[in-house]
């Protein structure tokens, strides 16, 4: 077991990421990041970055507390670590992915707090975000009901190529990013390479696999009449939130998700040294690098109790941490998305 440090001595942590097979699962994280992935019966399909999750428990990577899993940190710091906007269960409120779509994923939804009562059986209310690392030329996004859709033409076409034409679809942009709130039918085309930040929740009901069999000839279950229950039929909003579309001269923060309640999510565009702090907002920070490495660390040149980060990966900001610095550590605008609650 690690050597447990003060609250008021933790640093930045990263956590080795926990890899997942998946039917339609591609090769851009080991293309556009560089990651050795595992080779299995099936391809890599998500990188679990951060979770809490029964049977996937984050564990530190590196450092002082090496070893250590994310449960472990949470129950022992509490609100150091977490800051004053904790879940009523002490769990680690947010779930952190790569998503390497090799084929699009099924068409899905994900159910709210009044769904997954209404639906029971454990089901957990799951709001996401999802922001384009790199895409593959022809490679789409489908998100949200089209304004015309009706219930009985989604029952109707569920079982056909045609249910795509009741979708909202948008090509893949990188620096994109949409925010998928419960209750909104979607699904990844394939060709994205994404991170997603969601809710601490895996309830996903598929309504379709597009007729998709694995090698053996078997299709994956399906949860239509629970996915139906979960769909929000009055939500018509566009859920894309559109990229910087210029290099920027100077540092900058667009804000990507401003409004919701369980995350908030900006966009930071860096050419030199960003200075930030965990108590400007209450709660951990999470930066996850996107294009080019970067180091977080206190004081003016981001070395104390640091961390350095490559593109790709993501990075809890202990609350007890303070005033922080980000330092990009090669030439021209890196990326980093900033989450906090």
């Amino acid at each position: 077991m690690p050597e447990w440090p003060d609250a008021a001595l933790l640093s930045p942590l990263k956590f080795l990421p926990i890899y997942q097979e998946r039917i339609w699962g591609g090769t851009l994280m080991p293309e556009v990041l560089g990651r050795e992935v595992p080779a299995g019966a099936a391809p890599v399909g998500e990188s679990w970055e951060l979770s809490d999750r029964d049977g996937a428990v984050s564990v530190v990577a590196c450092g002082v507390l090496e070893g250590a899993s994310l449960r472990e940190l949470t129950a022992r710091y509490g609100t150091a670590l977490l800051g004053r906007k904790t879940r009523p269960d002490g769990r680690f409120p947010l779930l952190v992915k790569l998503i390497d779509a090799g084929d699009r994923l099924s068409l899905q939804v994900h159910p709210d707090e009044q769904a997954a009562q209404r639906i029971g059986g454990g089901a957990e209310p799951k709001t996401e975000m999802w922001y384009i690392i790199a895409a593959c030329r022809g490679a789409n996004i489908l998100a949200g009901l089209s304004p015309r859709a009706t219930r009985l033409q989604l029952n109707d076409r569920l079982s056909s190529p045609e249910v795509e034409q009741l979708l909202q679809v948008y090509p893949s942009q990188p620096g994109d990013a949409y925010f998928i709130p419960a209750g909104t039918l979607h699904a990844i085309g394939g060709g994205n390479l994404i991170l997603e930040i969601q809710q601490n929740s895996d309830t996903t009901y598929r309504i379709s696999d597009w007729g998709r069999v694995d090698a053996a000839g078997h299709s994956r279950e399906l949860h239509v009449e629970k996915g139906m229950m979960a769909i929000d039929f009055m939500n018509r909003s566009s859920p894309r939130i559109a990229g910087v579309s210029d290099e920027v001269a100077h540092n900058r923060k667009f804000s990507i998700v401003d409004r919701c309640r369980y995350f908030k999510v900006d966009d930071l565009r860096l050419v030199t040294v960003w200075h930030d702090d965990t108590n400007a907002t209450g709660s951990f920070h999470l930066l996850s690098a996107v294009n080019r490495p970067v180091r977080i660390g206190k004081g003016p040149l981001a070395e104390e109790r640091s961390l350095e980060l490559q593109a790709g990966e993501t990075a809890l900001i202990p609350f007890a941490y303070g005033a922080y610095s980000v330092r990009p550590l090669a030439a021209g605008e890196t990326a980093v998305v900033k989450t906090s609650l």
